[in-house]
């Protein structure tokens, strides 16, 4: 329905079955904070990736029922910001960086604060971007760098006491790929309803079994080839790597001007969301 301005008339009811989804991996990320402040940090790290895969549901169910909303848009943010902002930080830092003082709860502080700005670049950014690109590493995936690394550093014993520095850098440079311009495929032109082969299906049923094997080891290696796939991506796009290729605002300018330009880079978010506003700037998961 559109009124006379041609414009959307935008839903302000509340639905319940997206926003159960949304409540689920809000829920999920809370219980990685408590995890974490207990010592359960194998724990804190599984609900980490539950609360993903509540992120990529609750937009596609939302879309699917016909019940996106404003207030799903604004809920969703909330809860990635927890789930993917504040738990992952939490988590890393009891981990193995509150050993380190000063250092490891700035380190902390500077992932949960680049999920937030990315967040708020992505809720300003809609009908920009390219949906094929996530600008940035995409605040689901960051957490779950995080998260894999804790997962297979727990499970097989690391002592924390002699990577802390390492876990430092690394918390630091994934939340600063977050906030950055490298350009991240979204995977969003690919047809989930289409049909496929076959073989396509083996292949499928192949990597959950490969996944089964090694959870851990095998997601956390997943998510970081994921994390240096942006880099490589944009710098194998441009002739001539130039600071606003990396951050700042100049790729945006270029975005709204040149929607073709070889240095588009897309907003990002959230994976789904379950609202009106997400479908449309349609954008694990922050």
């Amino acid at each position: 329905m559109q009124n006379s301005s041609n414009h959307p008339v935008k839903n302000k009811g509340i639905y319940l079955l997206p926003n159960l989804f949304t409540t689920a991996g809000l829920f999920s990320g809370f219980y990685a904070v408590i995890s974490s402040m207990n010592g359960h940090f194998e724990s804190a790290a599984i609900a980490i990736f539950i609360a993903m895969i509540c992120d990529g549901l609750d937009g596609r169910v939302a879309r699917l029922t016909n019940t996106q909303s404003d207030f799903g848009a604004e809920y969703d943010s909330m809860a990635d910001m927890v789930s993917f902002g504040m738990a992952p930080a939490l988590l890393v830092y009891n981990w193995a960086l509150q050993d380190l003082g000063k250092i490891g709860w700035l380190a902390s502080f500077i992932y949960c604060a680049c999920a937030a700005l990315r967040l708020a670049r992505f809720n300003t950014q809609v009908g920009v971007a390219d949906k094929r690109f996530f600008q940035g590493l995409a605040s689901p995936a960051a957490a779950a760098l995080i998260a894999g690394s804790i997962w297979s550093g727990s499970k097989y014993g690391i002592d924390t006491t002699s990577i802390n520095y390492i876990a430092a850098i690394i918390t630091t440079l994934t939340g600063l790929l977050m906030v950055s311009n490298f350009r991240y495929h979204s995977f969003k032109e690919v047809d989930w309803r289409s049909k496929v082969n076959f073989v396509v299906m083996l292949m499928l049923v192949g990597v959950f079994v490969i996944i089964s094997v090694e959870p851990a080891i095998i997601l956390c290696l997943g998510f970081y080839i994921y994390a240096l796939s942006g880099p490589i991506i944009t710098i194998k796009s441009i002739k001539k790597l130039k600071v606003e290729h990396i951050v700042g605002d100049e790729l945006n300018k270029q975005d709204t001007q040149q929607p073709s330009s070889i240095c588009n880079a897309p907003s990002t978010d959230s994976t789904d969301s379950t609202d009106s506003t997400k479908s449309t700037k349609d954008e694990t998961g922050s």
